[in-house]
Parts: C-alpha cells; structure tokens; sequence
C-alpha cells in the first residue's frame, strides 16, 4: 500500500462559525466545501491550503463520535487524512494485513468524496482517514 500526500487534518471544533476567521482571516485560508453530514452528526468546513486542507468539524447532536470526543478532550486534532488512488483495494489489503478498520467499505465523506477511518489502535494512536483521490 502507498499513501500520497496529507489531503486534510480535521480539528473539531465547538462552533464552525467562531473558529473559522481564525484561519480565514488570520491564516488566510480560503473557505471551501460547508456542509452537515446528518448520517454523522456534524457539520464541517474544508479550509484551503496549497495542495492540503484543514477540515473543521462540529457536532450537531450528541449521540456522535465527535460529540463524544468534544466532550471528553475538547476541541483539537481529531484526525489526519491521506490520499489514496483507490480506496477500496487500500481497505482490503490494508485488512489482510490485519489492519483495525473502523470502515470496511468506503463512505461518503465532505464534499462528497469516499473516505474510510482506520482505528487508531492500528495507527499509533491516531484516528486515521483514507480519502480516494478523484
């Protein structure tokens, strides 16, 4: 398997609207794709810059992962996305290789793009997200 480059860092946030001229206007990124992903409970933002992006997310229930994890940590990195050139193949080598898949099959994910988590027990810690490049 061979991931490209960093396609995003997600940062969940308690308010979209409070955080996002933080790095519109002083980190001059631009503000790309917004939208609620009511099958995940938040809301999320995709801010631009260069080739990676820094993707914004907040819950808008409370039964969510991400609810849950504003909850217990607060707001920070909540995870780092990759690029890979075909996300399903990725998935099935990445699980014959014994890899924790929190997806076992792509989902759509902001802007419409399949993504696929990996559990963090199988990447030092760290939520994990594939993004197929289209």
């Amino acid at each position: 398997m061979h991931v490209g480059l960093i396609h995003h860092v997600g940062y969940v946030v308690a308010d979209l609207d409070a955080e996002i001229p933080a790095y519109r206007d002083v980190l001059g990124m631009e503000v790309g794709v917004r939208e609620v992903m009511p099958d995940q409970g938040v809301e999320a933002v995709m801010l631009g810059s260069g080739p990676s992006y820094v993707e914004l997310i907040a819950p808008v229930t409370e039964d969510t992962g991400v609810a849950r994890f504003l909850a217990k940590k607060g707001p920070g990195m909540h995870h780092v996305a990759f690029v890979v050139p075909h996300l399903e193949s990725t998935l099935r080598e990445l699980a014959d290789e014994g890899v924790e898949l929190i997806d076992t099959v792509p989902r759509r994910g902001l802007g419409g793009h399949m993504v696929a988590f990996l559990h963090p027990r199988s990447t030092g810690g760290v939520l994990t997200e594939l993004v197929e490049d289209h």
